[in-house]
């Protein structure tokens, strides 16, 4: 009984998880109550305590589990391209910079999707250093699809980056506020040109 019991708490803190993970993407930190994150997992608002000892601590736990799902995603690109560079880098970029990913904020980039809010956190709130942990490893994940299975990753590998996935999220960003006017296809389809523009992408030394 002990073990079904167990069983059924981790199925429950895995769809509060999920939920929130979606919520928060979509309508923001707080834009979604507690009640609202329970009855999307299907379960009563007085449950939450059981798993969760805060909104501040299921919000960071929202935030890492969105992170970790968009870096395998991204892990799982690059496998399917087998060391084909360019490839995983396309579908990558073509992926991520799409009308389907700036429609559907709940399911995408964490990065985005938390920034704003995360932004006017006090320091001290766990969320901040959940969002800074996923971001260095989907920073890492991107720099080692550009430069292939055992190359050398040196500071300018690193830099070009930082300043390739800023062009990511700062893209999809706009793109979300300007949502229903022309501009907003024209900031994906720029940025989707420069990022796989293999000459005019490559930082200066």
């Amino acid at each position: 009984m002990a073990r079904a019991s167990r069983a059924v708490a981790d199925q429950h803190r895995t769809a509060i998880e999920q939920a929130s993970a979606r919520l928060f993407r979509q309508h923001g930190l707080h834009g979604v109550s507690v009640a609202q994150v329970m009855a999307d997992a299907g379960l009563t608002h007085g449950g939450f305590y059981g798993h969760f000892g805060s909104k501040d601590e299921l919000a960071a736990v929202a935030c890492a589990r969105s992170f970790a799902e968009a870096n395998d995603r991204w892990q799982a690109t690059a496998r399917r391209a087998k060391g084909d560079v360019s490839s995983a880098r396309r579908e990558l970029v073509e992926r991520y910079l799409s009308a389907a990913h700036r429609d559907a904020a709940g399911h995408g980039c964490p990065a985005s999707a938390f920034a704003s809010d995360v932004a006017r956190e006090p320091a001290g709130k766990p969320v901040r250093e959940a969002y800074l942990d996923g971001l260095r490893q989907l920073i890492d994940t991107w720099e080692a699809i550009n430069t292939g299975a055992g190359a050398d990753a040196g500071p300018d590998a690193h830099r070009q980056a930082l300043v390739q996935l800023a062009t990511f999220v700062g893209a999809i960003t706009l793109a979300r506020a300007t949502a229903g006017d022309g501009l907003s296809d024209e900031i994906l389809d720029a940025a989707r040109a420069w990022l796989l523009d293999s000459t005019s992408n490559t930082v200066a030394g």
